[in-house]
């Protein structure tokens, strides 16, 4: 992802800045959206892994990222409070 947008890319509801997710974040989110337990801000399941996505630096809400391209609308947002064993 282009370092300049990351700079000045942030959560949409809470303006708080985002960076990359890392590899144990993916996992922990995918085994989870496997499972079917994930849904959207908005209500709606996730029901295909994420091969990349933002996550906002207090580590509250992932933006998933489609074909290098940041999904970053509030209702798209992904709470990881519902994530079971999601890294801190």
């Amino acid at each position: 992802m282009d370092k300049n947008l990351l700079e000045i890319l942030c959560c949409p509801a809470s303006r708080v800045a985002v960076r990359p997710s890392r590899r144990d974040e993916l996992e922990a989110l995918n085994r989870a959206i496997k499972a079917g337990s994930v849904v959207t801000v908005a209500g709606v399941a996730i029901k295909t892994p994420l091969e990349e996505a933002l996550i906002t630096r207090d580590g509250k809400v992932i933006y998933r990222v489609e074909d290098g391209i940041p999904v970053m609308l509030i209702d798209e947002g992904i709470g990881t409070l519902q994530v079971n064993d999601f890294p801190s």
